[in-house]
């Protein structure tokens, strides 16, 4: 994910990173269901305060952009499109199928692909 702050921006850091997550949110380059780096990780990686990144999650939060997921991490929320939720809990329900039949996740990425692909590219 890619978030770069402005030194010079008049706009704080947790305002410009809670714009651009919501940006990317919003054009699907962060599509629904992207895991987004921990509060730590991010904040590490910006050269911020934990609290500052831990802020701009809770606005995102708030604002229904992303949802926390416990241990499973803050997670790129559906954001109110039906489409984009219903894709989201089927993806879902693919990953439980298909680790609970012991399917690895490489392989099981591969039969999406291809199950895509193949409806795509109809005539």
């Amino acid at each position: 994910m890619l978030i770069a702050l402005d030194p010079d921006s008049p706009v704080p850091p947790f305002e410009q990173i809670r714009a651009r997550i919501a940006e990317l949110a919003s054009t699907g380059a962060a599509p629904v269901g992207m895991r987004l780096p921990t509060v730590r990780r991010l904040a590490e990686d910006l050269g911020l305060a934990v609290n500052t990144v831990a802020k701009a999650y809770r606005e995102l939060e708030a604002a229904g952009v992303v949802e926390t997921r416990g241990r499973h991490g803050t997670v790129v929320a559906a954001s109110g499109d039906s489409s984009r939720r219903a894709a989201a809990q089927a993806a879902a329900e693919y990953a439980r199928r298909v680790h609970s039949l012991g399917i690895p996740p490489t392989e099981a990425h591969s039969v999406v692909e291809a199950a895509l692909r193949d409806l795509f590219s109809e005539p």
